[in-house]
């Protein structure tokens, strides 16, 4: 099973091992890469509770030793006999059972890959590969479930991942007035702050729902977002990546391809009412009229 594809019910291209998904959302999950036989969207590999990544991206996929995906697909066959296995071995400050590839400490259990019996908290499926950081939660889900769930995946450094329950709490003080509209959509926002209703902390009166502001963030990019009200960043860049919103690190969408190359071009034609240089109005003399 490890060794090839595992085929999505309707579609033929092939499904990610971890979150089981080919048509996943690519602005949730990323791209999905594919080498060695092995096929798993880049943030499903980041996320994954029971996967590290090791230092050069040329390594395995993505960073992520083909050995130990392949390893994790296979324990995950023999579902009952590593439960005895890992029940006779040390146990992770992390997470109970706790198993590791020879010659490495022991780790995280690798039961939740392919064939898990971990089950998703949103969908209630097998196969979940993301726990929730808070210590003693034993909540799973797939990272395509995460935003019909109310998860939080914070897209920074260390990945961490959050229940409903335990996702991180950050409310402020503060309540929209009546009928207040995000300023994306115009759309009207909820009375409170809820998970998809958010609120600027630098201004607090900036009220957008999670869904245009993550629309924002995914155009913009880290050098270009900001409130779009009061235009704060300092403040408001930090509260996002917390609060799970994916900022990518790169030039905003509106660069790519010179899209606004045309804003630097001079202007070559006189727009006299009657233009008396004899070359036309596209031609243009070396130098002007001295002053």
């Amino acid at each position: 099973m490890a060794n090839r594809k595992e085929e999505a019910p309707d579609a033929r291209e092939p499904a990610c091992l971890l979150c089981r998904r080919a048509d996943a959302d690519p602005d949730i999950c990323g791209d999905k890469r594919e080498k060695h036989g092995l096929c798993a969207h880049v943030f499903c590999l980041y996320f994954a509770s029971l996967l590290s990544r090791k230092d050069k991206d040329r390594t395995g996929l993505m960073g992520f030793r083909t050995r130990d995906i392949r390893l994790a697909v296979s324990r995950a066959a023999q579902k009952a006999g590593l439960w005895a296995e890992t029940q006779q071995r040390p146990q992770s400050c992390a997470l109970p059972g706790a198993v590791g590839l020879p010659g490495e400490a022991p780790r995280l259990p690798l039961m939740g890959l392919l064939g898990s019996f971990q089950h998703c908290c949103v969908c209630g499926e097998t196969g979940a590969t993301i726990m929730c950081c808070q210590e003693d939660c034993d909540r799973w889900f797939h990272l395509p479930c995460a935003k019909d769930g109310a998860c939080v995946t914070q897209y920074i450094a260390q990945y961490s991942a959050y229940c409903p329950e335990h996702r991180p709490d950050l409310k402020l003080e503060v309540t929209p007035e009546p009928e207040t509209e995000c300023p994306i959509c115009m759309e009207t926002v909820d009375d409170r702050e809820t998970y998809g209703t958010m609120v600027c902390p630098a201004c607090k009166r900036a009220w957008f729902h999670r869904d245009c502001i993550q629309g924002q963030a995914l155009r913009a990019g880290v050098l270009c977002l900001h409130c779009p009200l009061c235009r704060d960043v300092r403040a408001f860049l930090p509260r996002m990546f917390i609060m799970g919103i994916r900022i990518p690190f790169r030039q905003p969408t509106w660069e790519d391809n010179d899209a606004f190359a045309e804003l630097g071009e001079r202007h070559n034609w006189c727009n006299a009412g009657e233009c008396l240089y004899p070359g036309g109005r596209e031609e243009a003399e070396e130098e002007g009229p001295q002053g």
